[in-house]
């Protein structure tokens, strides 16, 4: 008989005593126990694969509970040291970080080499202590905090993005077809992945020289009708506002990229930096950021700028779901003119809707989208570039675009999100709908993910000079994108197949 991963391991650690420190106000194993400690330590799905699925046959269910179980006397142990480590944690009045991310697999280290807590527990935790905070070298949150909030030093701040924001370069860059450009690159780019890197270092090397990045970046400073910033997901406004110096941040209600506060930027820098002492120190760190959040695509490196730029016009032709990519043929036809500003003639020629779904009109009505006037699912004029094709058809595209979707209309949930959007249409809800949704504007999660990859280069000065490396980049962003669907698709079926369980048992 098959049953839910989730439901065999949540039995299992029910019948387990002694792990309260890492469990759930139920009793269910907390999800950071499962993600730091049983998955990767105890279950290990690569070296286990039948205890890999979300569903497990009978063989699967045998093994994940004699796995578990035969760690027990370790997973008790660990939650023993987890409550002796927050207990010194509190003594020594430590605030920093999140007890559970850095003390869980340092517990179950603890566990496996002490056993149960002796009577020099307290020693060994502080030791612990010492080693997981003393490598800030001063950059934590807390520190970060006290300096932006110090009232001499606010101000400074408050006139540095004053003065940095005033000094935007905003002239029209009279830069050839941005679009073409960096279509070019991406193939380039891929050919030279698969050896053939004649064409794709010199290419980078003139973008980089003619300084595409800055002059793509400058666009999204300026107001568009369509297909600005705001479109593409990086801000809510239809121009990104000057940033704020700000002292909140928590990764669960970040703003998006060009909307964050200086302490935003800075916090996530730290917080996602497995060894800060590779940092600069923190003044200089708010300083320096200061100046890259008033600058095009909030970097300060050309390198990372083209391929922001690159990452944009690749996420643009981006069609998971089969439509024809249009975004990036109509953003292809803007972004020749640095100030984004289009024809009256082809603002007529648009169609009013379904540009935002990325889909055509034949499918438009499928998707609970009502077709623009004037068409009946045909052939509509878009702008003065591409034209609508039959929904499936392949569209207007490079090589690039190419290798990302077909490796994206493989996937087995984007399948399933197409026949939900085809057939039920704005009918369909859950989290299975928010996929659904994001995979017909697939841009906005792409770019979102990108900017912050290249934020955190852009702080660590790793610039981006080979072609091959660029497109390593770029297609690690998309597969870190579907990962992150598929897995949520995955708890999402989890979900439901413990609902099925419950109400038959029931």
């Amino acid at each position: 008989m098959r049953r839910p991963r989730a439901m065999v391991l949540d039995e299992v650690w029910r019948g387990l005593d002694g792990v309260d420190a890492l469990s759930g106000p139920q009793g269910a194993p907390l999800r950071r126990t499962v993600k730091l400690i049983l998955d990767p330590l105890v279950i290990r799905p690569m070296q286990h694969p039948l205890c890999a699925g979300s569903v497990l046959d009978a063989d699967g269910v045998t093994l994940l509970t004699s796995l578990v179980l035969a760690r027990s006397d370790a997973l008790r142990a660990c939650a023993s040291w987890f409550t002796v480590l927050k207990q010194a944690r509190r003594a020594l009045r430590i605030t920093e970080g999140n007890a559970q991310d850095l003390y869980f697999q340092r517990c179950f280290e603890l566990a496996t080499l002490h056993g149960e807590p002796g009577a020099d527990a307290r020693e060994r935790a502080a030791a612990v202590l010492r080693e997981v905070h003393e490598g800030t070298g001063g950059r934590t949150t807390t520190a970060l905090k006290n300096l932006v909030t110090e009232p001499n030093r606010l101000a400074e701040l408050t006139t540095l993005i004053e003065s940095a924001w005033r000094a935007r370069p905003l002239v029209n860059s009279g830069a050839r077809d941005l679009a073409s450009a960096l279509t070019e690159l991406l193939d380039a780019s891929t050919l030279a992945r698969e050896g053939d890197p004649a064409d794709a270092g010199p290419l980078l090397d003139e973008l980089i020289e003619d300084k595409v990045g800055t002059h793509r970046g400058i666009a999204l400073w300026r107001p568009h009708p369509r297909y600005g910033a705001d479109d593409l997901g990086l801000t809510v406004h239809e121009c990104p506002p000057r940033p704020a110096v700000g002292a909140t941040a928590s990764t669960a209600t970040l703003a998006l990229p060009f909307d964050r506060s200086i302490y935003e930027r800075v916090f996530t820098v730290l917080q996602g930096s497995i060894d800060r002492t590779d940092l600069p120190d923190l003044p200089t760190l708010v300083s320096t950021e200061v100046s890259r959040s008033c600058s095009p695509w909030g970097l300060l490196d050309e390198s990372l700028r083209v391929t922001a730029a690159a990452g944009c016009e690749l996420a643009l032709g981006l069609s998971p779901l089969g439509a024809v990519p249009l975004m990036r043929a109509l953003v292809g036809t803007e972004l020749s003119d640095a100030r984004g500003e289009r024809s009256a003639e082809s603002e007529q020629d648009e169609p009013e809707a379904g540009l935002h779904t990325g889909t055509t009109p034949s499918a438009a009505k499928s998707l609970g989208v009502q077709a623009p006037s004037g068409t009946d699912g045909g052939a509509a004029q878009c702008g003065s570039k591409g034209q609508w094709a039959d929904a499936g058809e392949p569209g207007p595209g490079s090589r690039a675009h190419a290798v990302v979707n077909a490796r994206w209309r493989r996937e087995a949930y984007v399948l399933q999100a197409r026949r939900y959007s085809v057939h039920l249409g704005e009918a369909v809800s859950g989290p299975l709908a928010v996929v659904a949704a994001e995979l017909r504007t697939p841009w906005r999660p792409y770019l979102r993910r990108l900017w912050v990859r290249l934020h955190g280069r852009d702080v660590r000065e790793l610039a981006v000079f080979d072609p091959v490396e660029l497109w390593d980049l770029l297609d690690g962003i998309a597969r870190s994108v579907m990962l992150d669907h598929r897995t949520r698709v995955k708890q999402a079926l989890t979900v439901a197949m413990d609902e099925v369980e419950e109400a038959r048992a029931s």
